[in-house]
């Protein structure tokens, strides 16, 4: 009797699960999915340091208007993300995204470790169907 009620249980719980999920994961998507996503990847890669896959994130505008170059590329070198926080983001009526981000950085020669806030902005490229963030990589010597 106790073994027919747990299989009834569980048929039911099996049933119930396979007619919610496929509903559940056909809600989800879009341009909002789409920024999660970029901003993720953006966060991984300034956060484990690599600035060239961060580098192809960037808006094509930007980069044809302002190319990396090695020295810079060197200089990137020379630092390591410690910590990569996301303080808050919203969007705008014109579909553009803002998230406000705290940096912890550390300088590879001296071990010194400083903190920085940094604001990304992020515009929706129809075309392409991905977001691109619009001001480059982050600047963490801010003018030094």
């Amino acid at each position: 009797m106790r073994l027919t009620r747990f299989r009834l249980a569980f048929a039911t719980l099996a049933l119930l699960a396979g007619v919610l999920l496929p509903s559940a994961c056909s809600t989800g998507g879009g341009k909002g999915e789409a920024l999660q996503r970029a901003q993720y990847a953006w966060s991984a890669a300034i956060r484990w340091g690599d600035f060239e896959g961060a580098w192809n994130l960037v808006d094509p505008e930007y980069r044809e208007q302002h190319p990396l170059t090695d020295i810079q590329l060197e200089r990137y070198a020379q630092i390591q993300v410690s910590h990569y926080r996301d303080l808050g983001s919203q969007q705008a009526a014109d579909g553009t995204a803002q998230r406000e981000i705290d940096i912890g950085v550390i300088n590879r020669h001296t071990m010194a470790e400083r903190g920085m806030r940094y604001r990304e902005s992020w515009r929706w490229d129809e075309q392409a169907r991905t977001w691109w963030i619009t001001g480059g990589l982050p600047d963490f010597w801010r003018g030094e």
